[in-house]
C-alpha cells in the first residue's frame, strides 16, 4: 500500500481510468460484434445502420485515448470493407 499522499492519488484515480477504460472497451467490443453478426447473417440494411453506431462509438474511444486514432481507423476501414463485400 502506498504511503505517500500523491501515491494514494495515483492509485485512486488509476482505478477510475481502469474503469472508464473497460467500460469503452467492452462498448467498443459490444458494438463491433453485433455488426459482424448482422453481416454474417447478410442483412445489409440493418448492418448498415449498426456501422453508424459502431463508427460512432470507435470515434468516442479514439477521441478519449481508450484507442489510438491509426487503429480506430483501421476498424473502420476494414468494417466498411465487410459492409461493401455483402452488398
Amino acid at each position: 500500500m502506498p504511503v505517500i499522499k500523491s501515491a494514494k492519488k495515483r492509485v485512486k484515480t488509476s482505478l477510475k481510468r481502469n474503469a472508464r477504460n473497460r467500460e469503452w472497451k467492452a462498448k467498443l467490443k459490444g458494438s463491433i460484434k453485433a455488426f459482424e453478426r448482422l453481416v454474417a447473417e447478410g442483412k445489409a440494411a440493418e448492418a448498415e445502420n449498426q456501422l453508424k453506431e459502431t463508427i460512432k462509438v470507435i470515434d468516442t474511444a479514439a477521441g478519449k485515448g481508450i484507442i489510438h486514432k491509426n487503429n480506430a481507423a483501421r476498424k473502420k476501414s476494414r468494417l466498411t470493407r465487410m459492409l461493401n463485400n455483402i452488398a
